[in-house]
């Protein structure tokens, strides 16, 4: 599946951005889907997951309470709301995708990133 990631931005700090990744000429369907980050200087971090068809979510500790991951699978689409946003949170977000489970920093398809950047 080939995915394409969009809506990063520049906020200030207790900002909000949405991020939002569409399939590109297929479906999302029995895929987990989610998003991980990638920090200047730092390695590739998790950060949300959802399954198929959506009725589980988990989130890296950093941004639980703050971020939410949905999905449209009429739409084939795969968002990221994030709230009260931090400097910290300034990365690369990456769309990904995985059949064999869920999403982590070595999932099977990837997006081409979007970036994020939080200014205090």
């Amino acid at each position: 599946v080939q995915l394409q990631a969009s809506g990063g931005g520049m906020a200030q700090a207790g900002g909000s951005l949405r991020l939002s990744c569409a399939a590109s000429g297929g479906t999302l369907s029995y895929y987990y889907m989610g998003w991980i980050r990638q920090a200047p200087g730092k390695e590739r971090e998790f950060v949300a997951g959802i399954s198929w068809p959506g009725t589980r979510k988990n989130y890296a500790t950093s941004v639980k309470g703050r971020f939410t991951i949905s999905r449209d699978n009429v739409r084939h689409t795969v968002d990221l709301e994030m709230n009260s946003l931090k400097p910290e949170d300034t990365a690369i977000y990456y769309c990904a995708a995985d059949r064999r489970g869920p999403v982590s920093t070595t999932a099977a398809f990837w997006g081409q990133g979007t970036l994020v950047t939080v200014s205090s």
